[in-house]
């Protein structure tokens, strides 16, 4: 798989999030495989799922719970999706939080299940509800990193992230009926995820967990994270699949000094967008079989849609893909991806095309001064960088994706095995 600069080590614990993992022998014996978060009391959660129709029984559960808006704890399986089960898989999901609830003296609503792993199989309930209260009793500030291991199914490592900030904020004065005044605090966010394979969000990521212990409001909330999952988790691809599993969460504690309003919510959102992106693209570049991580990036669009459609075109054509894979300057198939897009009335003249900073195709054909050994030259970093100019508009979007080789088949080949 490819490097990247995602170091679990570098993650900060929040204040009023605490994480606990162990094993419950779902899949794999030995494994840590069983994750759950507390959150403080009077947190706020907004959330991010699938849109794939056949969404998995925790799913249906965890947007049950979200509606209520009183979230206190986060549970996690992998190694069994809980997907294609039917009411049985439903009642695991909800057997799940009903052990939580009565473990720690919350309401069952206080509880959301979420699974990845294999789909169409029932869940192993009793060993599941059997290793409960062992993630219970090792909950902690500080377990970002084993929660990060044990979230994962075919990632070949951890992903997280986290990043301390200044931002301005408001605090009372001394006069409790005073007037408010503008103060810097410190505030802290810290995302984790799991993704390698079935990646293609429209709506968010397989699996990410993200906590600050800021001050927001649940509509400032889900603002905020609408707007970085656009800007990040959807904007990668692996395979072109949209997981039946897939969830974003983002935590409020309100245990830090920062309170989030219009006045400084674009900044947040901003620092917010940066972590969901590093996240994104920690997925990518753990693709499954992937030994390239490609930027493409569509400019000169008629509009914004149109640039991300023309980016997700050739991102997901196999024949691109498979270019890429063997470090081959096959540029006709770029501009055969680029020719099907859903673009109206597309101008073939005005389209001009760099790999790498290599220009391949200038007014719709081949640049005059391209030669196949530039293009060889320029195909072989492990960063591949694809700029695609329309020459139809102001507008710009940038996908990131994987090659696709033999070690993708064999992993999704095997998978059950």
């Amino acid at each position: 798989m490819i490097s990247d600069n995602c170091g679990l080590n570098l993650l900060h614990p929040i204040a009023g999030f605490s994480l606990g993992t162990t094993c419950a022998a779902i899949k794999t014996p030995g494994r840590r495989d069983l994750v759950i978060m507390k959150l403080a009391k009077g947190s706020k959660v907004a959330a991010l799922f699938t849109q794939n129709a056949f969404c998995a029984a925790p799913v249906l559960v965890a947007k049950r719970a979200l509606q209520r808006g009183c979230s206190r704890y986060l549970v996690v399986n992998t190694g069994n999706a809980n997907a294609g089960t039917g009411e049985r898989g439903v009642q695991h999901a909800e057997l799940t939080c009903q052990e939580i609830a009565k473990l720690t003296g919350v309401d069952v609503s206080d509880v959301m299940p979420f699974s990845t792993g294999v789909i169409g199989e029932y869940l192993p309930i009793d060993r599941l509800l059997k290793a409960i209260p062992g993630a219970l009793s090792h909950l902690d500030e500080d377990g970002w990193s084993e929660a990060a291991n044990g979230i994962m199914t075919t990632d070949t490592r951890p992903k997280g992230a986290s990043v301390k900030l200044t931002i301005p904020t408001s605090t009372k004065t001394d006069d409790i009926d005073g007037p408010t005044r503008a103060v810097n605090g410190t505030l802290t966010l810290t995302g984790i995820a799991k993704g390698s394979g079935m990646i293609k969000p429209d709506m968010a990521t397989m699996l990410s967990f993200i906590a600050t212990d800021a001050t927001v409001d649940a509509e400032l909330l889900h603002r905020a994270l609408r707007l970085a999952a656009e800007k990040s988790f959807n904007r990668i691809t692996v395979d072109g699949d949209t997981s039946t599993n897939d969830a974003l969460v983002f935590a409020a504690t309100g245990c830090g000094d920062v309170i989030i309003d219009e006045g400084n919510f674009e900044l947040f959102a901003t620092h917010l967008e940066a972590l969901c992106t590093e996240l994104a693209q920690a997925c990518v570049r753990d693709g499954e079989g992937a030994t390239k991580f490609v930027s493409i990036v569509t400019t000169g669009a008629a509009s914004q849609l149109e640039a991300k459609a023309t980016a997700y075109t050739v991102a997901e054509s196999p024949l691109v893909k498979t270019a890429l894979g063997a470090s081959d300057p096959n540029w006709g198939r770029i501009l055969a991806a680029v020719g099907r897009a859903p673009i109206p009335n597309l101008d073939i003249s005005k389209v001009s095309v760099s790999l790498n900073g290599t220009a391949i195709v200038e007014g719709g054909a081949r640049a005059l001064g391209y030669t196949e050994q530039a293009g060889q030259a320029a195909m072989q970093p492990t960063d591949i960088h694809i700029v695609i100019d329309l020459g139809r508009g102001e507008s710009s979007e940038t996908v990131w994706t994987t090659d696709l080789g033999h070690e993708y088949v064999r992993i999704n080949a095997e998978y059950r095995t």
